[in-house]
């Protein structure tokens, strides 16, 4: 009889629906590829021709090709900014679109928001009838859409991927924004040719809304709530094994200890060479305990792209904050040596308090919302190691204070 304490059996890896969800995050990639350059090589055709239609000696196969293939006379600085209008949309929504699906329901913010991306798709041809002005703002709001469901869509993995095939599932939905560009250069002439242009757009529109549909059957917000997922896969996403986690969150203060010790080393090197004067050398160590935290912190929320590299930051953003031990407790020696015992326990004091406080605030903010709310404690921490440093580069210094020195009274 096996011992609960052991982890959950690994399920097999494609043959689950985590990747199946990869997969499908794929081919929706694919599509908004393949949407997003729809424009970009049908142009060729829909103003291939300069000649005003209808002329009469116009030939019948000729007229029955304008009707297969609209052609519109825009000039190229109206078909640059036909080009580029999706991309206002994509860049502009882009960061707060990745802020809203730490908020709402990602299932339906990137099935939503590709249903939207494939309907204005289906619209083009007949926006362009209207007139290029339509068209231009049919792209731009197709390229919100696109934009949504690209940031969205991170987020997915938080919850869906293991931390050990983060780098996996992650690689394979994104790899759909590569694949999409070929699939379409290949479809796209053939299709031109055959059926004409606008059965680009409608063909596109089509797979993109058909898509969409399944994504509102297939996918859930929470592992847990996937009614067809088999239990060992949704425990082996859930659940992380007790004894590695012991060993990982030692690992920091394993490396803050040789940290530690190395910063001391450097510290009296640098002093005993003179290369940096003693109060330069409090504000390097400073510098170097507070804003590699801070550097660390910011890569940790977007350089992390694998569980390795999620672990590897979050020992540095904990280990060299060690660097500030030979600027903090060494500099009180240096300003008020009467009161170093005193300013110390002051020191350690203001760090508890400190210490209940970020717990605390921590806590309330994860209270709103457990995945999301970790990129605002991050940027806080940053925000406040920034200060921290600033504050000290004004304000430090490295000679007794005239409040601490010895007063000698003379007795007549």
């Amino acid at each position: 009889m096996m011992d609960n304490k052991f982890p959950p059996r690994k399920v097999p890896s494609f043959c689950s629906f985590r990747y199946g969800l990869s997969i499908l995050l794929h081919v929706c990639n694919v599509l908004i590829m393949s949407q997003r350059m729809c424009v970009s090589l049908t142009m060729v055709v829909m103003v291939n021709r300069t000649d005003p239609h209808g002329l009469p000696n116009t030939s019948t196969e000729e007229l029955l090709d304008n009707i297969k293939n609209p052609v519109y006379n825009w000039s190229p600085e109206i078909q640059g900014i036909i080009f580029s209008s999706i991309f206002y949309g994509s860049v502009i929504f882009q960061i707060p679109a990745g802020y809203l699906s730490g908020i709402y329901s990602v299932k339906k913010m990137v099935g939503s928001t590709l249903f939207v991306s494939s309907l204005i798709n289906l619209f083009i041809p007949l926006a362009a009838q209207v007139g290029e002005t339509l068209v231009i703002v049919c792209r731009v709001a197709q390229g919100v859409a696109q934009g949504t469901v690209a940031a969205a869509q991170q987020v997915i993995w938080i919850k869906w991927a293991p931390p050990l095939e983060r780098g996996r599932l992650t690689s394979i939905s994104i790899s759909g924004f590569m694949l999409g560009p070929f699939i379409t250069l290949i479809a796209t002439g053939f299709i031109c040719k055959s059926l004409g242009w606008p059965m680009v757009f409608y063909i596109m529109g089509a797979c993109g809304c058909t898509l969409s549909l399944l994504w509102f059957v297939l996918f859930y917000d929470e592992p847990k709530d996937h009614p067809c997922m088999s239990i060992s896969e949704k425990e082996y996403i859930t659940s992380f094994h007790v004894q590695q986690n012991g060993l990982l969150s030692a690992l920091p203060h394993l490396f803050s200890w040789i940290f530690g010790l190395l910063a001391g080393q450097m510290s009296d090197f640098l002093l005993s060479r003179n290369i940096f004067s003693i109060l330069n050398i409090r504000k390097l160590f400073i510098m170097l305990g507070l804003l590699l935290p801070a550097l660390f912190c910011v890569c940790l929320l977007y350089l992390s792209s694998s569980f390795y590299g999620t672990i590897i930051f979050l020992i540095l953003a904990c280990a060299t904050g060690s660097f500030t031990m030979v600027a903090v407790i060494v500099n009180t020696l240096e300003i008020a040596p009467r009161y170093c015992g005193f300013l110390n326990g002051f020191i350690l004091v203001i760090g508890t308090i400190a210490g209940i406080i970020s717990s605390t605030l921590t806590g309330i903010i994860l209270n709103q919302d457990p995945e999301s709310s970790w990129f605002k404690i991050f940027f806080l921490i940053a925000g406040i190691n920034v200060i921290g440093v600033i504050f000290y580069l004004i304000f430090a210094k490295a000679e007794i204070q005239d409040w601490a020195k010895e007063k000698q009274h003379t007795r007549l």
